[in-house]
C-alpha cells in the first residue's frame, strides 16, 4: 500500500500539474507567487496525509492559508514590537 505521505505527495503533485493551463496563462512575477504557494502545499504533506478522505485541493489551500495566517501575525508583532 506504500507510505501515507508518499502516496499525499504523488496526489498533490498530480493536482498541481492540473493547473499547468493556469500557471503558464500568469505574467512571470504570478508564475513565481503561484510556484511559491505550491511550495508551502509540499512543506505541509505530513499533515495533508492525515486527511485522506478530503479531496486533496483542501488540505492544500489549509496548508496555505495556515503558513499566510502565520506571516500575518509575524508581521502584527513586528509592526506592533511585541
Amino acid at each position: 500500500m506504500g507510505d501515507p505521505v508518499e502516496q499525499y505527495r504523488a496526489s498533490l503533485e498530480e493536482e498541481i500539474k492540473q493547473w499547468n493551463g493556469f500557471w503558464n496563462a500568469l505574467r512571470k512575477d504570478h508564475r513565481e507567487a503561484f510556484e511559491s504557494l505550491m511550495d508551502i502545499g509540499r512543506s505541509y504533506a505530513m499533515e495533508g496525509s492525515n486527511a485522506p478522505k478530503a479531496p486533496i485541493f483542501q488540505p492544500l489551500m489549509l496548508s496555505i492559508l495556515i503558513a499566510q495566517r502565520k506571516q500575518i501575525k509575524q508581521l502584527d508583532l513586528l509592526e506592533n514590537g511585541s
